[in-house]
């Protein structure tokens, strides 16, 4: 897949924000808007699958892009908090709408960059993405991530698992707190056996860092717009685990253990708009069975289990669980029954 629709998608609203943090107005309406209302009305009113690219023709620019995305973070980080906290002349209703685009564009575009660049066997990127989980005061999912919810995917064990019949609403705390918690305690026994130190150290001090950063540039309501920005991003980044593993239980066996990771255990989601917007976050499946593929070359087929609508479309029905499960648990049952028929 050619790079320049990942380049048009996701740094566009760059630009809207940055000016939107500056001067108001359409600006930052017109960012809001992006990440959200044009965002949905291209996926679900233009078919268009995008086909993956030759991994290594691509890496080269993917991180690049990657990298480009990172750095935007920071500096959007810095406006966003300024301009929520009423440092940069908005007024009310401007700073709300400022609140709303910034954290959906942390929440959809800089999470899923960052979990991107995690996943880079290069160093510098591996370290890039876990300061800008930082900057969001979420540096423990760069443990979680790769060493809990990869590894134990659509078990009890995966803190990230909702199982069928779980609202979002019950999930969240689990959520959060187990990947904090559980990643913790990975982290220490890793340290112990290594002599390292635990890098809970870092993730801990540099989310300090970044709100004794805010409160200096603009008091405790730049503290205030950090808390804010961050909460609301960590929201929409559980929000995206629960849709994308909902009620997929790998099945338990005799022994005690769970059957392998296959494409059956995560939802996908074909819409392009979104898929360009998150670097192709919405391919989950081969994303799984290749941790490492760069985004670009990431597959997507009709055997992988399908959404029935975009990503930010199937978050606003999770917020109503009743109209959630009466959508989602059919096909769930759907996907497994099928599944089980063909591994017999």
């Amino acid at each position: 897949m050619p790079l320049l629709p990942f380049i048009l998608a996701a740094l566009a609203p760059v630009i809207l924000l940055a000016l939107g943090a500056v001067h108001g107005g359409v600006w930052v309406w017109a960012a809001l808007a992006y990440v959200s209302v044009i965002a949905f009305l291209a996926d679900e009113l233009v078919r268009w699958r995008t086909a993956p690219a030759d991994p290594d023709a691509t890496a080269r620019g993917a991180n690049a892009l990657s990298v480009g995305l990172a750095l935007a973070h920071f500096g959007l980080m810095a406006g966003g908090i300024l301009a929520v906290a009423g440092q940069t002349g908005l007024g009310g209703a401007d700073r709300v709408a400022a609140f709303l685009a910034f954290g959906l564009y942390f929440g959809q575009v800089s999470i899923a960059n960052a979990h991107e660049l995690i996943h880079r066997p290069q160093r510098g990127l591996f370290n890039l993405g876990k300061w800008v989980f930082i900057s969001m005061l979420y540096g423990h999912v760069t443990t979680s991530h790769r060493l809990l919810h990869h590894p134990h995917v659509a078990t009890p064990k995966d803190p990230n698992f909702p199982p069928l019949g779980t609202s979002f609403y019950r999930y969240v705390p689990r959520s959060l707190w187990g990947n904090l918690r559980e990643g913790f305690r990975i982290e220490q026994a890793r340290a112990a056996l290594s002599g390292r130190m635990n890098p809970y150290v870092t993730y801990i001090g540099g989310a300090a860092g970044m709100l004794a950063l805010a409160g200096w540039a603009a008091g405790g309501a730049g503290v205030a717009a950090l808390l804010g920005l961050a909460a609301y991003a960590q929201l929409q980044h559980a929000m995206v685990d629960y849709l994308q593993h909902y009620g997929l239980a790998r099945r338990k066996l005799p022994d005690g253990s769970y059957a392998p990771q296959a494409a059956h255990h995560s939802w996908n989601s074909p819409h392009w708009f979104t898929s360009l917007m998150t670097v192709n976050v919405t391919r989950h499946s081969d994303h799984h069975a290749h941790p490492a593929r760069i985004y670009p070359a990431l597959r997507l087929d009709t055997t992988m289990p399908m959404l029935p609508y975009s990503l930010p479309a199937m978050g606003a029905i999770a917020l109503i669980p009743p109209l959630w499960f009466k959508m989602m648990d059919r096909r769930v049952a759907q996907v497994l029954a099928h599944a089980e028929g063909e591994s017999r």
